[in-house]
């Protein structure tokens, strides 16, 4: 058979991702932040475009302000200008003497008078950090410069949760001291405030507070010497090692669970992002809902076709054919951005329409929702729905949540009628749980005899999946726990 090239043509349907259309995937499931920050680099590189300012005049319009007549009379029944509130008297300045006058004067100075630049951070306190904590401490315990060279230098070693995390040897050896005055300082340090501070590991730091607390006796050591068998709750093999019965377990048990294993976290002052909502739904006056964008989070551009005109009038060549590219480009993100908009607001509002008994009710009454439903009813692709729902949040009467939250597998009812939602089901078996009594605590057999009664048909291992999936420890763990804690209270 010989072998020989030959030309035919072929029709075959294919999809071209065009750099435009790749953009407008990427815009849509970039959260707010990450949106904020593209937009801000397209504006540095794109001279035609320009961020959407609100207009203060339109925030303010709402406001009813008093007429000046108004205002004017109110002044003069009161008497209340500056002049008679804070006469100009140098005799006044002399009274509250020269230190605080001289104070004022100078806060005066910062901008406090006139209240443009005036800055609450620049004058408030700064937060007390670790290392300020100890080093004040640091030098009211040691008189003796050296050692208070060395422990300072302790401190630098100590991380966010209190643990000393240097070398003692290397130190010692560094500041050319006496290893048996080095030792001395090191242990001194770890009588500080909180207890706990200086300790090498978890099982040390537990002991400085137990020590503190005049309760580390022979007993206590053995357990803080073996502290990975608590953590496997394995309290046969503690109650031998300890040498002690069931109920001192359980009380030496409440003991370590009343201390702190990070002293130095108190000192730490992270300020929490806070989640800004993409989405707000609120309830409508005729019984239903209103689903609305959130306007903080919803970025806007300009394309400034006016600056392009009257460049492109005396650009050259090759400018014309830059700013042309500007333009395109700017118009196309201005339009994705408007996509993304109208996208995340039409998945939004079938959320709701199919979650409406979840709003009313709580999450007991949350329904299965797949994302191939919402794509389905709003005609969309279903890797659509999924790009939208990651990473934005709703604001709705029952708190705040990701979109994705809404989408949970269905558990079918065991008499035959709707399903359940997965989420719900946890929720029910988290609750079950919390509220069970110490001394009959519930088997994962007998949660499914529960919600076998309230019509959730689910399996043994279904729960049991769940209840590991939430950290819930097994029915045998937590009867233990649960006495722990019970004698830890009396």
């Amino acid at each position: 058979m010989a072998l020989s090239p030959s030309i035919y043509l072929r029709q075959a349907q294919s999809l071209v991702m065009t750099p435009q259309l790749l953009q407008s995937i990427r815009l849509l499931q970039l959260t707010h932040v990450e949106l904020e920050q593209f937009i801000s680099a397209e504006i540095e590189r794109n001279p035609l475009l320009e961020r959407e300012e609100a207009n203060e005049g339109d925030a303010l319009s709402d406001t009813t302000q008093p007429p000046s007549s108004i205002a004017e009379g109110m002044a003069d029944r009161l008497d209340s200008s500056l002049e008679n509130l804070f006469p100009d008297d140098p005799g006044m300045r002399d009274a509250i003497g020269p230190d605080l006058s001289a104070q004022w004067r100078s806060a005066s100075g910062n901008g406090l008078a006139g209240g443009e630049d005036w800055n609450l951070e620049a004058i408030a306190a700064a937060p007390v950090t670790l290392r300020d904590h100890v080093r004040e401490q640091i030098v009211l315990t040691f008189p003796d410069p050296a050692s208070r060279l060395l422990a300072e230098e302790f401190a630098e070693g100590l991380d966010d949760a209190g643990y000393f995390t240097g070398d003692l040897t290397e130190i010692t050896e560094r500041m050319g001291a006496d290893p048996a005055t080095a030792e001395r300082v090191l242990q001194t340090c770890r009588t500080f405030d909180p207890p706990g501070l200086f300790a090498s590991d978890l099982a040390g730091c537990l002991a400085l507070q137990l020590e503190a607390r005049d309760r580390l006796d022979p007993a206590m050591r053995a357990l803080l010497d073996h502290l990975h068998l608590l953590a496997k709750r394995d309290f046969q093999s503690l109650k031998r090692i300890c040498g002690v019965d069931e109920e001192d377990l359980i009380e030496m048990l409440g003991e370590i669970r009343a201390l702190d294993p990070k002293p130095g976290a108190a000192f730490t002052s992270v300020p929490a992002e806070p989640v800004a909502p993409d989405v707000i739904v609120r309830p409508a006056p005729d019984g239903g809902w209103a689903v609305e964008l959130n306007q903080d989070a919803l970025p806007r551009v300009l394309v400034n076709e006016t600056y392009f005109t009257t460049v492109s009038k005396r650009a050259t060549k090759g400018e014309k054919a830059f700013l042309t590219e500007c333009l395109q480009n700017a118009n196309w993100l201005a339009r994705s951005l408007d996509q993304r908009a109208k996208t995340i607001l039409k998945v939004a509002a079938e959320i709701v329409r199919q979650q409406d008994a979840f709003l009313l009710h709580g999450i007991r009454h949350l329904r299965p929702l797949k994302l191939r439903t919402v794509a389905e009813a709003i005609d969309m692709h279903e890797s659509t729905i999924s790009r939208v729902a990651a990473n934005k949040y709703m604001m709705t009467p029952r708190g705040l949540f990701e979109l994705r939250y809404f989408f949970t597998t269905a558990i079918a009812a065991a008499d035959g009628g709707d399903a359940h939602s997965a989420e719900s089901v946890r929720d029910r078996i988290r609750g079950l749980v919390e509220a069970e009594d110490p001394n009959d605590v519930l088997s994962d057999d007998t949660i499914v005899d529960v919600l076998h009664k309230e019509g959730i048909d689910i399996a043994r291992r279904t729960v049991a999946k769940y209840r590991e999936g939430m950290n819930i420890p097994s029915s045998v763990q937590r009867r233990r726990e649960k006495k722990a804690m019970a004698g830890a209270g009396a």
